[in-house]
């Protein structure tokens, strides 16, 4: 068995035709890939993105409470209009 270096990964070292875990697509989930979603589609980028997402790095986690607000605040806002009118 050969010594493996520092600056190489013995996980790459796969004869399939499987692409690598960087290219865009790999992290949707399962039920999306069922649905037809892909990473070229704006609603299937955005679970590719968000499933790349590290809950170890304090600044993937930044980003993920970034997005629920701005995600989330438009259906508060909506709900504070709704309330208002009545």
């Amino acid at each position: 068995m050969r010594e493996v270096d520092d600056w190489e990964d013995a996980d790459d070292d796969h004869d399939d035709d499987t692409p690598p875990c960087w290219f865009a697509g790999q992290h949707l989930p399962d039920q999306a890939v069922r649905m037809g979603l892909t990473h070229h589609v704006p609603d299937g980028a955005l679970l590719d993105f968000a499933g790349r997402l590290d809950s170890a790095k304090p600044v993937h986690r930044l980003t993920a409470w970034v997005m629920l607000v701005v995600f989330g605040l438009p259906v508060v806002f909506a709900l504070m209009r709704v309330f208002y009118l009545f």
